[in-house]
């Protein structure tokens, strides 16, 4: 179990550790978020494949937060410290709480085989997708 509270005690910790920016590295990790993207984007969402959308949706968040942190010199452990740093770093409050409640309800599925009822799945494949959208600009900023 995680035991850090703030980026701060991530870097402490080791969970989230400083090195060389990889240009490189990064752009792959965007260039397969905006393949997976496009490949989600092709299927409707349905009661049926809902919840591997939210997955694959979120798969793709991280592919993205990893590189944006990849672009800032960092290299990071965890999902929790990744949302520490928009919260702690970027002061993205909001962000935070957006992508840890997908961290939450992603954890549920992938850990526990809890599936979101299919109104819970449209909102979370939503708020991944905002996500997704706002750390486009913020990595357009910080490129």
């Amino acid at each position: 179990m995680n035991k850090e509270g703030s980026w701060e005690e991530c870097m402490e910790s080791g969970s989230s550790i400083t090195m060389s920016p990889d240009r490189a590295k990064a752009q792959s990790l965007l260039d397969t978020a905006v393949g997976r993207n496009a490949f989600l984007g092709e299927h409707e969402v349905r009661e049926n494949n809902a919840n591997y959308l939210f997955e694959g949706y979120y798969s793709s968040v991280l592919e993205m937060l990893h590189a944006l942190l990849i672009l800032q010199g960092y290299k990071v452990a965890n999902h929790i410290c990744l949302g520490y740093y928009l919260r702690d770093v970027l002061n993205k409050n909001n962000l935070f709480r957006l992508f840890d409640d997908c961290r939450l309800k992603r954890n549920a599925l992938t850990y526990y085989g809890r599936k979101m009822d299919f109104a819970v799945a449209k909102k979370a494949i939503a708020s991944t997708q905002k996500l997704a959208d706002e750390l486009n600009v913020i990595i357009g900023d910080k490129r």
